[in-house]
């Protein structure tokens, strides 16, 4: 990295360990960044899900539907300073640290350090994802794990790469505490996330062999800390579980598609459940789209209350459904998770539910004062608008927002799939000129985050699929990467070298100017 003009910073930046300038630079570059979008949209940019935490935590409603985690974090930032904006300020931190960590992993896969700091900038740099990370939204801190967990895969298969994948020193151990971290907070902060440690868990069980009870561990534990929590202890503190309707909307839509298409194949008594539950009008009609479980649950005219006190009666049929038509049902599901496939938007008038929530404040909080009492009384409720703290800064702010919506970059910029198809081939492609192990890991969280959604997702919001975009963006310089060491076998385990046990720390990962002319080893 290149020293600053100024002579004091000059003198302060060769105080830096070399190895250490990168990240500080990304670090304090992307800080500056989000600093800017967190003043244009002071205290943060708000959606429905915003305004549904906050009643969750002032009224005593703590439920499971959303992220409790997440809640008490909003909790917290309220009942400290009354306000959220310290909460979104920790969100551009814990950001620009990923970010800045998942640069040094670049660097230990031959990206130029210019290069590796330009990537890692971008994501604070852009609007689509830089007002993302200032959003109050338990999927912020969703995606700071994914950034973290892929920073730390790529750490632990670049020493397979380089062939140190037998050595246990100090840097081992933190990389798999932080691919555990990655995890938990993937688990922890949406409730569908600990499938993501699923779906990686055996990718990077065969990336890096060497170290499979290290990896199981980092995946295993996330996922059985997020099943004692929902079980044992949310409970026994008294959160709420959420209701039924809530949970089975899925299986409800299902029906609905399955009933447009083919109302034929519906008893009477099939039509009588549903009837007493919504009309069949409503079952056949805007309910019966393949691509939004939520518009079948509108209530009303869903009779949610009924349809959680017959939801035996609900699921038998929807078994019936599903043994009758099972294409529809495949189809409705595949259909619904659009938004983790398909590179570019569905239907004109699903377009704008793509990109739902702006950063901007809603006269009626997104109708929570239509009939939520507690929220229209609320004591916090001045404090749930955008203040920003530059009244032009917030101008262009919201101006690059909006002009970055448009419907030709949706595609680029909206969705994530074109980024998971890219994240693929760019490791693919760097696989084959390098010959270098290991390098499936790096796309072993995208993998679960596409994967995840394929699985379960109730409509095609943007937000369900930007992870991917943050990794695509950051695995981009791979494309001109040239790795100094050579491709390395995996060599039998052996003890530390006596260097390496007078000097744990070291590890040639971290070290930006490594020997110009190692001596390659041959391919096994």
């Amino acid at each position: 990295m290149k020293l600053p003009r100024n002579a004091f910073l000059s003198k302060q930046w060769k105080r830096i360990p070399e190895k250490r300038r990168l990240p500080v630079a990304v670090y304090a570059t992307t800080q500056i960044l989000f600093l800017l979008w967190w003043a244009a949209f002071f205290p943060g940019a708000l959606s429905y899900d915003s305004i549904t935490y906050v009643w969750h935590v002032t009224t005593n409603h703590w439920e499971s539907n959303h992220s409790v985690v997440y809640d008490s974090l909003v909790w917290l930032s309220l009942n400290t300073i009354g306000d959220l904006w310290i909460l979104t300020l920790a969100q551009t931190v814990a950001m620009s640290a990923a970010l800045a960590y998942c640069s040094v992993t670049l660097r230990a896969w031959g990206v130029r350090q210019r290069w590796a700091a330009v990537a890692a900038s971008v994501p604070a740099l852009l609007p689509p994802t830089a007002v993302f990370v200032i959003f109050v939204w338990k999927d912020v801190p969703f995606v700071i794990g994914a950034v973290l967990a892929f920073g730390a895969a790529g750490r632990l298969a670049a020493r397979r790469a380089r062939g140190r994948q037998a050595v246990r020193d100090r840097e081992f151990y933190r990389t798999v505490g932080l691919l555990f971290l990655g995890f938990l907070s993937l688990a922890l902060f949406r409730n569908n996330g600990m499938l993501v440690a699923v779906v990686a868990a055996p990718v990077l069980l065969i990336a890096l062999p060497s170290m499979r009870k290290w990896v199981l561990a980092a995946t295993a534990v996330p996922v059985l800390i997020f099943g004692l929590l929902t079980s044992v202890i949310y409970p026994a503190a008294g959160v709420k579980t959420p209701p039924k309707d809530a949970v089975y909307a899925f299986f409800y839509a299902d029906i609905a598609v399955a009933y447009g298409q083919r109302p034929g194949f519906f008893t009477k008594e099939d039509k009588a459940l549903m009837s007493s539950i919504a009309p069949l009008s409503h079952w056949k009609g805007r309910a019966a789209n393949c691509y939004n479980a939520d518009w079948a649950m509108e209530s009303p005219p869903m009779n949610r209350p009924l349809a959680a006190e017959r939801n035996d009666e609900l699921m038998a049929l929807w078994k019936r459904v599903m043994k009758r038509t099972p294409d529809l049902v495949v189809g409705a599901r595949v259909c619904r998770a659009h938004i983790a496939w398909a590179i570019f938007p569905g239907p004109k008038e699903l377009r704008a539910n793509t990109l739902l929530s702006d950063p901007q404040t809603s006269k009626t909080l997104f109708s929570y004062l239509k009939w939520n009492d507690d929220i229209k009384h609320s004591e916090y409720r001045p404090k749930l608008k955008i203040r920003p703290l530059s009244e032009p800064l917030h101008k262009v702010a919201d101006f690059s927002w909006r002009a970055f919506k448009v419907p030709q970059l949706q595609w680029l910029l909206f969705r994530g799939a074109i980024w998971c198809y890219a994240s693929y081939l760019i490791v693919l492609l760097y696989r084959r000129r390098t010959k270098l192990k290991g390098t499936l890991a790096l796309v072993s969280v995208t993998l679960g985050l596409q994967l995840t959604v394929l699985a379960a997702n109730p409509a095609p919001l943007w937000r369900y699929m930007i992870g991917p975009i943050f990794l695509g963006i950051l695995l981009l310089p791979l494309l001109r990467a040239k790795p100094n060491f050579g491709p390395t076998p995996d060599p039998e385990p052996s003890q530390p070298t006596e260097s390496q046990r007078e000097n744990p720390d070291s590890d040639p990962e971290s070290n930006p100017d490594p020997d110009p002319k190692p001596t390659p080893t041959p391919v096994a």
